[in-house]
């Protein structure tokens, strides 16, 4: 590794919104590693989490990567659980979804939360030593986490606020899967609208080196996509390795995401996402387009379901890709 800032691109918006295959497909690009969401490893490795697993199938504990990086920061004589509790405690207080602005204006304002940017500090850092990695992609989705990116030593960030069709998320999370627990409409859109409103305060503090992007464009024109991921994070598209809507997906180390994580081999993305006109019951769907008013048509979105024409953007451009119909 150079002495160069690592470069972190950090993936904001609400659950389900299509982060775990867009960070699998960036790292399939040599010197990018997608690390999951990160902000849960300490919490799943002490076994409070929702699951345990790695990407790579093993037990974030006994992965040849967690194992090495999961000691560091923690004071001798303290344990895996109690070390936990610890950094679990400090994200609550500081770095949740409601901490954003206060990230935002106050930084590193008091001991734990630079205790909290320390240890992540040290973590990017050990990640990118353990892999090569010059970009690591963080798809933890919580703004507060975002916010702090920009206060780490040695860090520079870069920022994709990744939008999808409430309805559609209020299905995906209307369905059991695996690890996963389900959510009814109304709660699924009332944090739809809280991260996403978080998530643009942090896209217009750095415009510069932020995306706005909507999964369904990433549906329309993958390989468009990830050219403008790359090129956010002044990397060459020619390392892009979408061929037309097909990638080849390989074991991966993410800490955790949509449990689709653990798929590998060839994988073809779908050209539309919109089988929650037939999977999502109208009071649902209703609720959710009620409750996501206005971010709702401000994102681009209609309620006869297509995407409005030119959609609004925020940060740097984002791709232009043409909806498949």
């Amino acid at each position: 590794m150079d002495a160069s800032p690592l470069k972190i691109l950090c993936i904001t918006g609400w659950c389900r919104n299509g982060s775990t295959i867009i960070g699998n497909v960036l790292n399939e690009i040599p010197g990018f590693f997608h690390a999951g969401e990160l902000h849960f490893l300490w919490k799943n490795a002490a076994g409070r989490g929702a699951n345990s697993s790695c990407g790579c199938g093993r037990e974030l504990t006994e992965c040849h990567l967690w194992s090495e990086i999961l000691p560091l920061g923690r004071p001798a004589g303290v344990s895996v659980e109690d070390h936990a509790e610890t950094v679990v405690r400090r994200q609550l207080a500081y770095v949740r979804t409601r901490h954003t602005w206060r990230v935002l204006d106050r930084g590193l304002h008091c001991d734990e939360i630079r205790e909290h940017a320390a240890l992540m500090a040290l973590t990017y850092r050990a990640i990118a030593e353990r892999t090569g990695a010059g970009v690591i992609v963080d798809t933890t989705k919580i703004p507060g986490e975002a916010a702090l990116l920009a206060h780490l030593e040695g860090v520079t960030p870069y920022y994709v606020h990744l939008v999808r069709d409430p309805r559609a998320v209020a299905q995906s999370w209307s369905r059991p899967k695996q690890y996963c627990y389900v959510m009814p409409s109304r709660t699924s859109t009332a944090y739809w609208h809280g991260f996403n409103v978080a998530s643009q305060a942090i896209t217009r503090r750095h415009p510069e080196r932020s995306l706005f992007l909507r999964y369904e464009e990433f549906a329309a024109d993958p390989a468009g996509t990830i050219d403008a991921l790359l090129r956010l994070c002044g990397a060459d598209p020619a390392a892009n390795p979408m061929r037309g809507r097909t990638i080849e997906l390989h074991t991966n180390h993410t800490v955790t995401g949509n449990p689709d994580r653990f798929s590998t081999g060839v994988t073809v993305i779908r050209d539309r996402d919109d089988s929650w006109r037939t999977g999502l019951p109208l009071p649902a769907r209703l609720t959710a387009a009620a409750l996501s008013w206005p971010l709702f048509r401000r994102y681009g979105y209609r309620y006869g379901g297509t995407l409005l024409a030119g959609p609004r953007r925020a940060g740097a451009a984002a791709p232009r890709a043409t909806e498949k119909r």
